[in-house]
């Protein structure tokens, strides 16, 4: 389980391709300090496995790698990166540790692109205080938003400030401008998005208490990641 708390952004280092699957070498110091073989660090809000040996972890290169499945590829916009791509890291969250954001499996619902973006105030310095970005929201997941609910965008975890049938909007303030991947952003570009997952579970249990006894809810398309 991740927050959406991004700790780094980190760089596309090289992609190799094997097969119909992806190997991608990323450079996050900070994630990789403490980085063990098996580990899962989410990669634009992609949950992915450290694959690196105890010794190349040790060389101290800030760098790990990790092996992308043809259905992670498809899923998500990780398919887009290349070398040199900025990307937002997290390592998995430590039992006990503060939950800054909310509770993120790394597991990606569907991808929608960057409709928007919308300027507001800006300081003395004129410097922003806060932008508006809208971004699509493909009509299979859009019953789990709710304004002021949760909802992950390449890994950070936002607040729904207006959610409509096919979009919604976030508000960004100067530290997540600057410090993930979404300041950068331009209009068309393609983010990942995970929706809240308590409201998966939610629609599941109201659903499965108005089947006749026995029956068992059809699978949705948002159960794979």
């Amino acid at each position: 389980m991740f927050t959406g708390i991004i700790e780094e952004l980190g760089e596309v280092v090289s992609i190799e391709e094997i097969g119909d699957s992806s190997r991608i070498r990323l450079r996050g110091p900070v994630v990789c300090q403490d980085a063990h073989h098996g580990d899962s660090i989410a990669v634009n809000g992609v949950c992915l496995t450290v694959v690196d040996t105890p010794e190349q972890l040790a060389s101290g290169t800030g760098e790990f790698s990790a092996d992308v499945m043809a259905e992670t590829l498809h899923r998500s916009s990780l398919g887009e990166l290349k070398p040199g791509s900025r990307v937002n890291l997290e390592r998995a969250m430590a039992l006990g540790a503060r939950l800054g954001g909310h509770l993120v499996q790394g597991h990606v619902d569907a991808t929608g692109s960057l409709l928007g973006r919308e300027p507001g105030e800006r300081d003395a310095d004129g410097n922003l205080r806060w932008e508006v970005l809208r971004f699509s929201l493909p009509a299979g997941i859009s019953r789990y938003l709710v304004e002021k609910g949760s909802i992950t965008v390449d890994g950070v975890s936002l607040t729904v400030v207006e959610a409509a049938r096919d979009s919604f909007t976030v508000s960004l303030i100067p530290a997540t401008l600057a410090l993930t991947t979404l300041g950068a952003k331009t209009v068309g570009e393609s983010v990942n998005l995970e929706v809240d997952v308590l409201a998966k579970y939610v629609e599941r249990l109201l659903e499965s208490r108005t089947l006749p006894a026995g029956l068992a809810p059809a699978e949705t398309v948002e159960d794979a990641s």
